[in-house]
């Protein structure tokens, strides 16, 4: 779950500073809210911008949705264990890098996750846990290692029937991605796109400031303990302090494990700042199924990349190389 409660970033809405518009439009798409916000020299081209970016979210969204049976993914999933399928580069080179970061995750992401049995449920009927094997069953079909790429030809193929695949944990950073490509490509020189707490970036505020980050803990989100800059880069929370489910004092967050079938624990946040929104969602969620130690040892390996972690006990961690400004 991507939320944004750990990120209150103070906008300048609706507002004309030095010649400058900032406009925000908030709606739904791809089942999740939206908020983008747009600089632009008057309010008549904002809206114009916004539109843009909207289109470009919905075209994705009929791209990669596995639940439009017309989608490209759809297609995938319904010739699982029967054939491969030719697809658009644009799809064939997101399902590759989302392979890369199974593989550098140890599989801790992977977007065959959506083969996976639906037997945790965090809406408060769960009273018991499920049996070990119905755990280890509930997983059978995931694994990215089955997922078959062909690069010349441009073609996906899972190799076991009934197995699918999904981008609910990187699609909504790839459409915000491509929606801020798209309005730089056009000439906006500053704006958020921010999909549910997949917040992307770029260029100033109209007062000439950057745009800035506050860090709350859930455990007090009433405080921030931080600010931070995020011109020009992405910001990604996952959390699990709204839909879990508790046996034996142990807190069992809804982010589970592609390996296990277990829920992830002992995580309460993560937040991952990084030049884009897709690679920023997919840690995001890795960080809570690796732990705080490794999902700090791998965030610290990779070059412009940070987190924030705030473990089970309410302890904050940090990345070697964050920037921040403590309160």
């Amino acid at each position: 779950m991507k939320k944004c409660f750990l990120l209150n970033i103070a906008l300048l809405v609706s507002t004309v500073i030095l010649g400058q518009h900032t406009q925000k439009r908030t709606l739904k798409l791809m089942g999740s809210r939206f908020d983008i916000t747009v600089v632009a020299s008057d309010s008549a081209k904002a809206a114009m911008h916004i539109n843009t970016a909207i289109s470009e979210i919905t075209r994705i969204e009929k791209k990669i949705s596995s639940w439009d049976s017309n989608s490209e993914t759809s297609a995938i999933n319904k010739n699982a264990g029967i054939k491969p399928i030719k697809v658009s580069n644009e799809l064939f080179y997101l399902i590759e890098r989302a392979i890369a970061i199974s593989k550098l995750t140890d599989g801790a992401f992977d977007i065959s996750y959506a083969s996976m049995d639906k037997i945790w449920k965090f809406d408060g009927s769960m009273k018991t846990m499920p049996s070990e094997n119905k755990i280890k069953n509930s997983i059978a079909k995931v694994g990215f290692q089955n997922i078959i790429l062909n690069k010349e030809n441009k073609t996906v193929f899972l190799k076991q029937k009934g197995m699918k695949i999904g981008f609910g944990g990187i699609g909504k950073g790839y459409a915000a991605d491509k929606a801020k490509q798209l309005l730089i490509s056009k000439g906006v020189k500053a704006g958020i796109i921010n999909a549910s707490g997949d917040m992307n970036t770029w260029g100033k505020q109209p007062n000439g400031k950057e745009w800035m980050v506050a860090i709350t803990n859930p455990m007090n989100k009433n405080i921030a303990f931080a600010t931070l800059p995020i011109s020009n880069k992405a910001v990604v929370t996952s959390g699990n302090y709204e839909k879990y489910v508790t046996f034996n004092n142990i807190r069992y967050t809804h982010i589970i494990d592609p390996r296990t079938g277990y829920p992830a624990i002992n995580i309460i946040s993560a937040s991952v700042f990084a030049p884009k929104a897709e690679l920023a969602d997919a840690l995001a969620t890795s960080i809570f199924v690796m732990g705080t130690e490794v999902g700090l040892n791998r965030i610290n390996q990779l070059k412009g990349v940070e987190c924030i972690i705030i473990d089970g006990t309410g302890n904050i961690h940090y990345s070697n190389n964050i920037n921040i400004n403590k309160i």
